[in-house]
């Protein structure tokens, strides 16, 4: 490995940057965007059962918060209506929006940098795939062959040439297909949740004889 670093030369650095980069992101994209963390399957029956009989107390409020992201959202309402039992349904619609736009963001958390570097790549690659024709030049000289260059350095323009834009080409394609599928998984993610704190509006319209 370090010897294909060595041989694709300095413009190999920032690929290898934005590769570690793209593999953290994606890793903490998989852990944050797990199902038990955003949307437990449960969950909206849970609280739906639990205020069943009436508001429940601030501490269950953020036992419920603490849930899920989607627990934020429901719990947003209810704290609400505990902050102010006669608030209007129009007020309780905003609470809960609001925490789900502070959601929505936090969901799609470091995707615009993994579209960032999977779009940055290939450019990378093709920066390094410059320098390594600049190389192959130099190597000729002033003579107007290739037999007056330096086979040395004109070995090592086609390397830099070669590995850079193979190397921009591994990391942007993987990039994009993670991308892709995190941004599927939190539009997948926020329709459920819309659906979901809809519902729960309807159980609390019920809860408060509205």
């Amino acid at each position: 490995m370090l010897s294909i670093i060595q041989a694709a030369g300095w413009p190999i650095w920032p690929l290898i940057a934005c590769s570690v980069l793209a593999l953290a992101l994606i890793v903490e994209r998989f852990i944050a965007l797990k199902t038990a963390r955003v949307l437990p399957p449960q969950l909206l029956d849970e609280a739906i059962t639990v205020s069943s009989k009436g508001l429940p107390t601030p501490d269950v409020v953020s036992q419920l918060a603490q849930n899920s992201a989607l627990g934020e959202v429901l719990a947003s309402g209810l704290r609400t209506l505990n902050s102010d039992p006669q608030a209007s349904e129009e007020e309780v619609r905003a609470s809960m929006e609001s925490t789900g736009r502070a959601v929505a963001h936090r969901l799609e958390k470091y995707l615009n940098a993994l579209a960032t570097i999977a779009s940055a790549a290939p450019l990378l690659g093709l920066f390094g795939t410059v320098v390594g024709m600049i190389e192959i030049f130099g190597s000729q000289g002033g003579g107007n062959t290739m037999s007056g260059g330096n086979p040395a350095q004109l070995a090592h323009g086609i390397s830099i040439a070669l590995y850079n834009t193979a190397f921009g080409l591994m990391i942007a394609i993987p990039a994009l297909i993670f991308w892709r599928y995190f941004r599927s998984r939190v539009d997948s993610f926020l329709l459920a949740m819309e659906l979901a704190s809809e519902q729960f509006m309807r159980h609390l319209k019920r809860l408060a004889g509205r």
